[in-house]
């Protein structure tokens, strides 16, 4: 099992990254569905965490077909492109657990406890790790505005080099932005990847942190770029959109084109 910690510092307060996670979320599920792939929302609930206390629970499933190639998709058996996803999102903790129930069962689970906290970056053990844990984990710090992204992702308008607020007058990110920015806080992501499989263990278990590192650099580009589309929303404006998102998700995924821009090519 690997075991990584991201920090990504952003220029944004713990209260207000709150409505702008869930609706960037919401947006970026919208961007990757349609043509019977895409995410499925099976649930989106109040919960009410043993340890952590009252949240929202969701549990989604992510459809991969058109993630993958054609001749992968005709020979991949039953239910190996399908992972499921359970979220606690007790903030300013959240829990997300994927899993592969329907193929690899217990030999797959990826992981991710993350801390919202003030500040840039500095708590060394916000997840109060055992020191066999934090002599296995590793720390990777993600900066936003200048850590490179696959060039076919790239968009000018998501950029946050040259991104500038309106509403805020936050941004452009440049220089040592990371020690000046005010407000600032760090999502501290703790990623434990399992996958336990013959000879690929190693193999994909590196590979899985790294596509999670891509994802992180990219969804929180967005939330910063997309900070006027948010910024001023309550959590009554956020439920009502995930609702509205659910529908749209239902529709694109079973009558609209597919819409991913990660989409691999046959």
């Amino acid at each position: 099992m690997l075991i990584k910690e991201f920090r990504i510092v952003l220029p944004v307060s713990v209260d207000e990254y709150q409505v702008g996670q869930l609706y960037a979320v919401a947006q970026a599920s919208k961007d990757n569905t349609g043509a019977g792939e895409g995410i499925e929302v099976l649930k989106n609930e109040p919960c009410d965490h043993p340890k952590f206390g009252k949240g929202q629970y969701t549990h989604k499933i992510y459809h991969l077909d058109g993630k993958v190639p054609r001749w992968i998709r005709k020979i991949a058996p039953k239910g190996s492109l399908e992972i499921h996803e359970e979220a606690w999102n007790c903030y300013p903790y959240c829990r997300t657990v994927l899993t592969n129930p329907d193929y690899m069962k217990e030999n797959f689970s990826l992981i991710v406890e993350t801390w919202h906290k003030e500040g840039r970056g500095e708590l060394d053990n916000v997840h109060e790790l055992d020191a066999a844990q934090l002599k296995q984990r590793d720390i990777v710090r993600i900066d936003i505005a200048s850590d490179p992204i696959d060039a076919a992702s790239y968009k000018e308008s998501e950029d946050p080099s040259k991104f500038q607020s309106e509403k805020t007058n936050r941004g452009p990110l440049v220089g040592n932005w990371q020690e000046t920015v005010d407000p600032v806080m760090t999502c501290y992501k703790l990623v434990s990847f399992e996958f336990k499989w013959f000879g690929l263990q190693s193999i994909m278990e590196r590979k899985g942190v790294d596509v999670n590192r891509n994802i992180f650099t990219m969804f929180h580009r967005q939330l910063f770029c997309w900070l006027d589309q948010w910024h001023g929303m309550t959590m009554a404006d956020i439920r009502e959109l995930e609702e509205q998102t659910k529908r749209e998700l239902d529709e694109q995924r079973l009558h609209g084109e597919a819409r991913s821009s990660m989409a691999v090519k046959d």
